[in-house]
């Protein structure tokens, strides 16, 4: 595999308004990292084109639909080869709440450049790798705690 092809940044773009999607490809190119984008626009077509595309991020336009979103969301944290990829919202106000869906990153659409969205999508990343890390710190620490509270002599007052 040759250099180009490990740094690629593969981005999966979900979203309902193929016009307002082009317009995030584009501002995706960056002049130093190549960039693969597909789109989809249901939750049946990013499971077509998951098929075939191994994202390394997600990116979902708000415009979805605020059930639509939460369903996709909900779909890729419970899907095996797509629970480890970061997802970002993109968001046309901050009144609309979207928070507490799964997603780990937000950027409002106003103002949006193709640094701003790499620099979010980046982000989102070292959330989701520090999530990871957490929760399995979690799970050993919690069977450590059991043991030393079942193990632990009881004290009656």
């Amino acid at each position: 595999m040759d250099k180009n092809q490990t740094d690629m940044v593969r981005v999966l773009v979900l979203g309902n308004n193929p016009i307002d999607l082009s317009g995030v490809s584009t501002k995706l190119l960056l002049k130093n990292q190549p960039i693969e984008t597909q789109i989809a626009f249901d939750v049946k077509s990013l499971q077509e084109r998951l098929q075939h595309f191994a994202p390394t991020f997600i990116v979902i336009d708000d415009n979805l639909g605020r059930a639509a979103l939460k369903e996709a969301v909900q779909w890729l944290l419970k899907d095996k080869r797509t629970r480890h990829i970061p997802i970002t919202v993109l968001k046309n106000s901050n009144y609309i709440e979207t928070i507490g869906n799964g997603a780990l990153n937000f950027v409002l659409k106003q103002n949006l450049t193709g640094e701003a969205l790499y620099r979010a999508m980046t982000n989102s990343l070292k959330f989701r790798k520090t999530q990871r890390y957490l929760a399995e710190a979690y799970r050993k620490r919690k069977g450590q705690l059991l043991r030393l509270v079942k193990n632990a002599p009881s004290y009656q007052i």
